[in-house]
C-alpha cells in the first residue's frame, strides 16, 4: 500500500512539475519579448524596410526615417516648426551593416550627396514585439518603428 502511494505521489509531482515548467518557459520567453531578445530574426528581410521616429516638443517635431536597400541606407530628418508651420529637412546617404546578433550599423556620409567631414552613425538592435518590427537604439533606447506597422 505504501509503494502504490508513494508511485502515485512521484506521478504526481512529476506531472505538476512539468506543467509548471511550461508556464514558467512561457513567462521567460515573454520578458525576452518585453527585453527585446529575440534570438530567431536572422530570416526576416530588412531590405527596402523603412523604419520611423517621432519625437513630439513644445515648439516643434521631429520625424526621422531610416530607409534601407540592401547595403544602402537613408536617413532621413524633418523638423515641423510648430509656429512658423515650416518644415525643414536633411537627407543622409550612407551603408549599412547587418550582425548575426539583430545589430544594425547605420554610417551615413553625404549630406544631400556630398561627403561631410563628420559621418553620422547609428547602432540599433532589431527586436520584434507583437508581431512589430522594432530598432531599438542602443545609445539612446529610441525605438523606432517599422513603417508596415502603421499601415496595418
Amino acid at each position: 500500500m505504501k509503494k502504490i502511494f508513494l508511485i502515485a505521489l512521484i506521478f504526481t509531482t512529476a506531472v505538476g512539475i512539468r506543467a509548471q515548467y511550461g508556464s514558467i518557459n512561457a513567462i521567460l520567453d515573454r520578458l525576452e519579448e518585453k527585453r527585446g531578445v529575440n534570438k530567431n530574426l536572422k530570416d526576416i528581410n530588412i531590405d527596402d524596410a523603412k523604419f520611423v521616429l517621432i519625437k513630439d516638443f513644445e515648439d516643434h517635431t521631429e520625424r526621422s526615417f531610416v530607409i534601407i536597400k540592401g547595403n544602402k541606407a537613408t536617413y532621413v530628418e524633418m523638423f515641423d516648426d510648430k509656429q512658423t508651420g515650416e518644415t525643414s529637412s536633411n537627407v543622409f546617404s550612407g551603408d549599412v551593416v547587418r550582425s548575426k546578433h539583430n545589430i544594425i550599423s547605420l554610417r551615413a556620409d553625404k549630406l544631400e550627396g556630398k561627403q561631410i567631414a563628420l559621418a553620422i552613425t547609428k547602432t540599433f538592435l532589431m527586436t520584434m514585439q507583437k508581431k512589430v518590427l522594432y530598432l531599438i537604439d542602443v545609445n539612446t533606447k529610441e525605438r523606432w518603428i517599422a513603417e508596415s506597422a502603421f499601415n496595418k
